[in-house]
Protein backbone atom coordinates (compact mmCIF):
# COMPACT_ATOMS: atom_id res chain seq x y z
CA UNK A 1 0.00 0.00 0.00
CA UNK A 2 1.41 3.27 -0.77
CA UNK A 3 -0.54 5.35 1.38
CA UNK A 4 -3.24 4.09 3.83
CA UNK A 5 -6.05 6.65 3.21
CA UNK A 6 -8.27 5.72 5.89
CA UNK A 7 -5.66 6.30 8.23
CA UNK A 8 -4.26 9.44 7.01
CA UNK A 9 -7.38 11.53 6.25
CA UNK A 10 -9.82 9.92 8.59
CA UNK A 11 -12.51 12.63 7.47
CA UNK A 12 -12.40 11.75 3.66
CA UNK A 13 -12.60 8.61 4.73
CA UNK A 14 -16.26 8.92 6.87
CA UNK A 15 -17.40 11.06 3.76
CA UNK A 16 -16.86 8.22 1.57
CA UNK A 17 -18.63 6.23 3.99
CA UNK A 18 -21.44 8.25 4.41
CA UNK A 19 -22.17 8.06 0.77
CA UNK A 20 -21.40 4.42 0.81
CA UNK A 21 -23.75 3.77 3.47
CA UNK A 22 -26.32 6.28 1.93
CA UNK A 23 -25.94 4.25 -1.43
CA UNK A 24 -26.93 0.91 0.59
CA UNK A 25 -29.74 2.16 2.43
CA UNK A 26 -31.49 3.96 -0.91
CA UNK A 27 -34.01 1.27 -2.10
CA UNK A 28 -32.27 0.37 -5.19
CA UNK A 29 -31.95 -3.42 -5.26
CA UNK A 30 -28.95 -5.24 -3.89
CA UNK A 31 -28.51 -6.97 -7.41
CA UNK A 32 -28.52 -4.21 -9.63
CA UNK A 33 -26.21 -2.41 -7.31
CA UNK A 34 -23.77 -5.16 -7.76
CA UNK A 35 -23.76 -5.25 -11.45
CA UNK A 36 -23.13 -1.32 -11.49
CA UNK A 37 -20.48 -1.57 -9.09
CA UNK A 38 -18.75 -4.69 -10.93
CA UNK A 39 -19.04 -2.25 -13.96
CA UNK A 40 -17.63 0.81 -13.11
CA UNK A 41 -14.98 -1.28 -11.68
CA UNK A 42 -14.44 -3.09 -15.02
CA UNK A 43 -13.83 -0.37 -16.70
CA UNK A 44 -11.59 1.32 -14.09
CA UNK A 45 -9.71 -1.76 -13.69
CA UNK A 46 -9.53 -2.08 -9.89
CA UNK A 47 -9.29 -5.78 -8.74
CA UNK A 48 -9.69 -5.20 -5.30
CA UNK A 49 -13.57 -4.11 -5.87
CA UNK A 50 -14.26 -6.67 -8.71
CA UNK A 51 -13.59 -9.40 -6.70
CA UNK A 52 -14.92 -8.12 -3.73
CA UNK A 53 -18.65 -7.26 -5.20
CA UNK A 54 -18.39 -10.75 -7.81
CA UNK A 55 -18.49 -12.25 -3.75
CA UNK A 56 -21.53 -10.14 -2.39
CA UNK A 57 -23.28 -10.88 -5.78
CA UNK A 58 -22.28 -14.96 -5.94
CA UNK A 59 -23.67 -14.86 -2.45
CA UNK A 60 -27.22 -13.15 -2.66
CA UNK A 61 -28.05 -15.46 -5.86
CA UNK A 62 -26.27 -13.82 -8.78
CA UNK A 63 -25.40 -16.41 -11.29
CA UNK A 64 -21.68 -16.74 -13.35
CA UNK A 65 -23.79 -16.38 -16.54
CA UNK A 66 -24.28 -12.99 -15.19
CA UNK A 67 -21.32 -11.74 -13.94
CA UNK A 68 -19.24 -13.56 -16.91
CA UNK A 69 -21.18 -11.91 -19.17
CA UNK A 70 -21.07 -8.22 -17.58
CA UNK A 71 -17.71 -7.17 -19.84
CA UNK A 72 -20.27 -7.66 -22.94
CA UNK A 73 -23.72 -6.79 -21.11
CA UNK A 74 -24.60 -5.12 -24.43
CA UNK A 75 -24.20 -8.25 -26.71
CA UNK A 76 -25.70 -10.76 -23.44
CA UNK A 77 -29.21 -11.57 -23.28
CA UNK A 78 -30.04 -12.19 -19.34
CA UNK A 79 -30.04 -8.39 -17.93
CA UNK A 80 -33.60 -6.87 -17.66
CA UNK A 81 -34.36 -3.47 -19.08
CA UNK A 82 -33.64 -2.28 -15.92
CA UNK A 83 -30.43 -3.44 -15.36
CA UNK A 84 -29.33 -2.31 -18.65
CA UNK A 85 -30.50 0.65 -18.62
CA UNK A 86 -28.66 0.64 -15.16
CA UNK A 87 -25.46 -0.17 -16.90
CA UNK A 88 -25.69 1.99 -20.06
CA UNK A 89 -25.42 4.92 -16.92
CA UNK A 90 -22.96 3.19 -15.13
CA UNK A 91 -20.74 3.39 -18.68
CA UNK A 92 -21.91 7.08 -19.31
CA UNK A 93 -20.65 8.23 -16.05
CA UNK A 94 -17.66 6.28 -15.35
CA UNK A 95 -16.60 7.29 -19.13
CA UNK A 96 -18.16 11.02 -18.76
CA UNK A 97 -15.09 12.98 -20.16
CA UNK A 98 -14.93 10.71 -23.18
CA UNK A 99 -18.93 10.88 -23.91
CA UNK A 100 -20.40 12.95 -21.81
CA UNK A 101 -24.38 12.00 -20.97
CA UNK A 102 -26.38 12.48 -24.12
CA UNK A 103 -30.26 13.31 -24.08
CA UNK A 104 -30.88 10.07 -25.61
CA UNK A 105 -29.43 8.18 -22.74
CA UNK A 106 -31.00 10.20 -19.94
CA UNK A 107 -34.57 9.49 -21.83
CA UNK A 108 -33.90 6.04 -21.98
CA UNK A 109 -32.81 5.76 -18.53
CA UNK A 110 -35.95 7.67 -17.19
CA UNK A 111 -37.80 4.98 -18.68
CA UNK A 112 -36.46 2.39 -16.34
CA UNK A 113 -36.09 5.00 -13.38
CA UNK A 114 -37.88 7.80 -11.47
CA UNK A 115 -36.28 10.95 -10.76
CA UNK A 116 -35.16 9.87 -7.23
CA UNK A 117 -34.22 6.80 -8.32
CA UNK A 118 -31.64 7.89 -11.29
CA UNK A 119 -30.33 10.09 -8.28
CA UNK A 120 -29.57 7.24 -6.26
CA UNK A 121 -28.32 5.24 -9.19
CA UNK A 122 -25.72 8.03 -10.00
CA UNK A 123 -24.32 8.10 -6.34
CA UNK A 124 -24.02 4.32 -6.06
CA UNK A 125 -21.97 5.11 -9.08
CA UNK A 126 -20.06 7.64 -8.02
CA UNK A 127 -19.28 6.16 -5.01
CA UNK A 128 -17.78 3.08 -6.56
CA UNK A 129 -16.03 5.45 -9.01
CA UNK A 130 -14.13 6.83 -6.13
CA UNK A 131 -13.57 3.95 -4.39
CA UNK A 132 -11.83 2.34 -7.58
CA UNK A 133 -9.78 5.81 -8.02
CA UNK A 134 -8.85 5.36 -4.00
CA UNK A 135 -7.87 1.72 -4.12
CA UNK A 136 -5.75 1.77 -7.37
CA UNK A 137 -3.96 4.92 -6.58
CA UNK A 138 -3.01 3.72 -3.25
CA UNK A 139 -2.41 -0.12 -4.21
CA UNK A 140 -4.98 -0.70 -1.24
CA UNK A 141 -4.72 -4.54 -0.15
CA UNK A 142 -7.80 -6.65 -1.16
CA UNK A 143 -8.41 -7.60 2.71
CA UNK A 144 -8.66 -3.75 3.15
CA UNK A 145 -10.43 -2.20 0.97
CA UNK A 146 -13.75 -0.15 2.55
CA UNK A 147 -16.06 -0.66 0.49
CA UNK A 148 -18.17 -4.13 1.95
Amino acid sequence: MRIDYQKVAPGAYQAMLGLENYVRTCGLEKSLLNLVKMRASQINGCVYCLDMHSKEARSIGETEQRLLSLDNWREATCYTARERAALAWADALTLVSEKHVSAELFNETRKQFGEQELVNLSMAIISINGWNRLNISFRSDQEACPVK
